[in-house]
């Protein structure tokens, strides 16, 4: 499993797969040129290509065929109206007790195969087996393919090729944007009542969290918690505080962030640094949830854990409109019924 926070956060999905046996047998029957090894639907006729936010063009004989994605990209795309073009999938996508990982939103997990539940764990030899020839994943940082280990990347991009789409640094109404177009490159019919009525209900979230901003004026610190650190994140970067600052949510940011920029690390004993009036908690598996701080004297403290004022945060959103709307409607929420305690 990755880290909580220091990992993940640092957007550095690059770890290794560990040796996997076989490969280079695997990689010679799949031919190492991304070409199908079968023809489950979505596929259009005519030659495909793409042009990624790496500035590469992935080119295909025709519409890919057999997509495997990050788990959260592959839910993404679900949510325009990728579906059984998608095969496989890797990152969080179930947890202990078997049920979907958040990331996984309202894909049907038990219909694409898992090659990789959890950080460093991409399964190489499953991948192949799969006759994949597309991969899909997120772009935290420029080049760095999201959960995609460094030390099986060369094996892993021979069996398929690899498009990515930016996950930070850009707003999030512009990264879904992006997807979107990709997902119609797929096939995707972006005027499809599911795709447009999920776009509607995003444009009324952000007018209403637009609006609890102008009413409310609360200090909002986007944070995560580990047993050792607490961490103050920058809104400069993750795309979701891009957008949620740009609708007027007074988010705090820190002034000495980490190196690749996205939060300030503080010791427990400094998590009063910043004063906030709501706490946007990160809300994934990995990390500590408020049952969890509650041990801990110095979060019990802070006037947002004392009044209550605790929102959760998919600090890796889903990106597409019907991931997006209710992470808004839960925010604008928190901040109606929040007051000043600072």
């Amino acid at each position: 499993m990755r880290t909580p926070r220091s990992v993940s956060l640092s957007r550095r999905g690059v770890l290794a797969a560990g040796g996997a046996v076989g490969i280079g047998a695997l990689l010679a029957a799949c031919g190492g040129n991304g070409a199908s090894g079968g023809s489950a639907g979505g596929g259009g006729g005519g030659p495909w290509s793409f042009t990624d936010d790496r500035g590469q063009k992935v080119a295909l004989p025709d519409r890919p065929h057999r997509i495997v994605a990050f788990t959260g990209t592959a839910a993404a795309l679900h949510d325009f109206g990728v579906d059984d073009q998608i095969v496989g999938v890797f990152g969080p996508t179930t947890l202990a007790n078997g049920k979907p990982d958040p990331q996984a939103g309202d894909l049907d997990v038990k219909k694409v195969t898992v090659i990789g539940n959890g950080y460093n764990q991409f399964n190489v030899e499953k991948y192949a087996g799969l006759s994949p020839d597309l991969l899909v994943t997120n772009m935290y940082e420029p080049g760095a393919l999201w959960y995609v280990p460094d030390d099986s990347k060369d094996k892993i991009t021979k069996l398929a090729k690899a498009v990515a789409l930016t996950a930070s640094r850009k707003p999030l109404d512009q990264i879904i944007a992006r997807y979107g177009e990709f997902a119609a490159s797929l096939g995707a019919d972006l005027k499809a009542q599911k795709v447009t009525d999920a776009k509607a209900r995003f444009e009324r979230a952000a007018a209403r969290l637009r609006k609890a901003a102008a009413a409310h004026r609360v200090k909002v610190l986007a944070c995560s918690g580990s047993a050792d650190l607490f961490y103050a994140s920058n809104p400069g970067i993750s795309a979701d505080l891009i957008y949620f600052k740009s609708l007027g949510v007074d988010l705090i940011v820190p002034d000495h962030v980490d190196k690749g920029g996205y939060f300030e690390s503080l010791s427990w004993e400094n998590a009063d640094k910043y004063q906030a009036d709501v706490l946007l908690l990160d809300n994934r598996t990995a990390t500590l949830q408020p049952k969890d701080l509650a041990a801990k004297p110095s979060w019990n403290k802070l006037p947002a854990v004392k009044a209550g004022q605790i929102t959760p945060w998919s600090s890796e959103p889903r990106f597409s409109y019907a991931g997006a709307a209710p992470l808004m409607e839960q925010l604008a929420q928190a901040i109606e019924r929040a007051k000043k305690v600072t």
